[in-house]
């Protein structure tokens, strides 16, 4: 059994939810869920594509958006903390989601998500779209958000 199998990933929404306050509930089940990790309690898992994604959500998409600088800070600050475990991939991993997204018929960035997860030893992810990780084989999706 390698390190990872205790490793759980934290997809984009929950990161999103940790730091964007635009629901309260969901806030601080996420707050409290990364706090685990800043406090040195647990290590957890990113992909540099939910950092990508992160910085489109948070300085776009929510109610009150970051700036730039913001969510950058936030980024940097995760890079270099010990206690997150980023996750790249290359053509490889996308070779295999394309796969995984053709057998699974999910989204495409869900099965590179999946992809990165399955090639690092990760099976277990905290998202709100426990769905979208189903039909990806040995994936376990919990949702940390329902209070």
């Amino acid at each position: 059994m390698s390190e990872n199998t205790k490793l759980s990933l934290v997809d984009t929404n929950v990161l999103v939810h940790a730091y964007s306050s635009s629901d309260i509930v969901k806030h601080a089940l996420a707050q409290k869920l990364v706090a685990k990790c800043w406090q040195k309690k647990v290590t957890f898992a990113l992909s540099v594509q939910n950092l990508a994604e992160f910085f489109v959500v948070v300085t776009k998409k929510v109610k009150v958006p970051f700036s730039i600088e913001e969510a950058e800070q936030i980024i940097m600050d995760i890079t270099a903390f010990s206690h997150w475990k980023i996750l790249h991939y290359n053509e490889k991993t996308l070779q295999r989601a394309i796969q995984l997204h053709k057998k699974a018929k999910r989204h495409f960035w869900d099965a590179v998500l999946a992809a990165t997860m399955q090639e690092s030893g990760i099976y277990h992810i905290f998202t709100e779209n426990r769905d979208d990780f189903k039909r990806f084989a040995g994936i376990v999706a919990e949702n940390p958000l329902r209070a």
